[in-house]
């Protein structure tokens, strides 16, 4: 190089702004084997051999039983890193994604289509969910309601929405001692987590009941829930509540009187029990 000709050195040196020490140390370094080149060959034939898709556990391992040669992973990870190793992700394919949670959740088709003129008490029934005020928190009630009658036949309060709020609600409805049996009786309800899922499914299955789901997103599919659930908000002011079980029994109150003493307009002004023992004698 011209650089180590005579005198040039230090002329070049103050020219760069460089002192010549520090050149001559730069000139050594230069031609000395870089430091990690010998581990990023051995790393190298590994990662190459796993087509890309090896990490620095596989390398690790693949190391010590191909080669004997023992390497910590910091220094592997370091060096991949240093050299651009990059390990292929193995991405979940969206289609099996799609599969696996279909068959997790399901969803069922709208059978009873909004055909909300019921004859026959105790075949078809509609669930849905609510949420409670109370004590600066939420609750959560649970109800099934009869659309012939209009009668609530079961229903359950928790704290948290988890799936035992609807588990312990069709428990309710199979011990309903005015219901004769559960098999082939339509249960209609949304599309939300705990009617697509699989406990509840289980459940329903077991009884041998049919399911029945709105479409996505369409609440009037559910309406009887929803008259329901707006009658008992306007008419309990669930504040007046200081504990829980106060609040289970006000509801538990206010369903015995909406089922036994409050007549409605639609079911010829009788009350929801009047009106199913009405419709039974024609059974």
């Amino acid at each position: 190089m011209i650089w180590e000709i005579g005198g040039n050195v230090e002329i070049l040196c103050e020219i760069a702004g460089v002192s010549k020490s520090g050149y001559y140390k730069w000139l050594k370094q230069s031609h000395k084997p870089e430091k990690d080149y010998n581990d990023y060959i051995l790393i190298k034939d590994v990662f190459d051999k796993g087509r890309a898709k090896y990490g620095w556990r596989t390398i690790q391992m693949k190391l010590k039983a191909n080669q004997g040669i023992v390497m910590n992973h910091k220094k592997i990870i370091r060096i991949k890193n240093k050299y651009n190793l990059v390990t292929k992700i193995r991405r979940i394919n969206p289609y099996k994604a799609i599969i696996r949670k279909t068959q997790l959740h399901r969803t069922f088709g709208n059978t009873l289509n909004r055909n909300f003129k019921q004859e026959i008490p105790h075949k078809t029934f509609c669930t849905d969910i609510t949420y409670l005020p109370f004590n600066n928190r939420m609750v959560y009630l649970s109800a099934v309601k009869d659309i012939a009658s209009r009668e609530i036949v079961a229903w359950d309060i928790s704290p948290h929405l988890g799936m035992s709020v609807v588990l312990n609600t069709i428990d309710y409805l199979k011990n309903n001692p005015q219901i004769p049996s559960l098999k082939n009786v339509m249960i209609h309800s949304d599309q939300g987590f705990h009617y697509t899922n699989p406990e509840y499914i289980d459940r329903i299955k077991e009884l041998k009941m049919i399911q029945s789901m709105s479409r996505k997103g369409n609440c009037t599919d559910n309406a009887p829930m929803e008259s329901f659930f707006g009658h008992l908000k306007d008419d309990i002011d669930y504040n007046d509540c200081k504990t829980l079980e106060e609040l289970k029994f006000a509801t538990e109150k206010y369903i015995e009187y909406y089922n036994n003493e409050r007549p409605q307009w639609n079911i010829k002004k009788m009350t929801p029990v009047q009106y199913r023992n009405h419709l039974l004698s024609f059974v």
